[in-house]
């Protein structure tokens, strides 16, 4: 967490900075806040949202009764989203 802090420019230029400048309540805010929204990397968020808008003109634009896409449908490198215990037996 702390390597993706300084890479994404809070905090200080290392490591070592970052632990001296950021206070816990500070670290354990920036920890929550990646937990609910993701990855701070820039380049990752942008690929999200342009998944998103791909989504949505798609599906705005598909015909009835098809299958809707999602946005990760149009992020070849995303991480599979988890399937629940009972899908995964279903599948076995």
């Amino acid at each position: 967490m702390w390597c993706e802090l300084v890479l994404n420019g809070i905090g200080g230029r290392s490591i070592a900075e970052a632990m001296e400048c950021l206070s816990i309540r500070e670290f354990q805010l920036w920890s929550a806040y990646r937990a609910k929204r993701g990855s701070l990397n820039v380049g990752g968020r942008m690929d999200a949202a342009a998944g998103m808008l791909a989504a949505l003109f798609v599906n705005a634009n598909k015909k009835p009764g098809s299958t809707p896409f999602k946005p990760a449908d149009f992020i070849p490198y995303a991480d599979a989203e988890p399937i629940s215990l009972e899908e995964a037996m279903k599948q076995w």
